[in-house]
């Protein structure tokens, strides 16, 4: 969801990580489901995309 959600947004990958203050690479890990965004990140990211965290959780199928 939260590329789906950056898209959207439209942002690229290297502007949402350095609002967020995380790597490009990391961002990336977290949208494809390779790693979980830390509750403090995902709370900065849903501010960045101005969207619900909850919104993010969701998996989209």
């Amino acid at each position: 969801m939260v590329r789906w959600a950056r898209q959207r947004a439209g942002l690229t990958k290297r502007q949402l990580a350095a609002e967020v203050g995380i790597s490009e690479q990391l961002m990336g890990e977290i949208e494809s489901g390779w790693r979980n965004a830390t509750p403090a990140n995902l709370v900065k990211i849903a501010r960045a995309l101005n969207c619900p965290v909850v919104a993010l959780e969701r998996r989209r199928y």
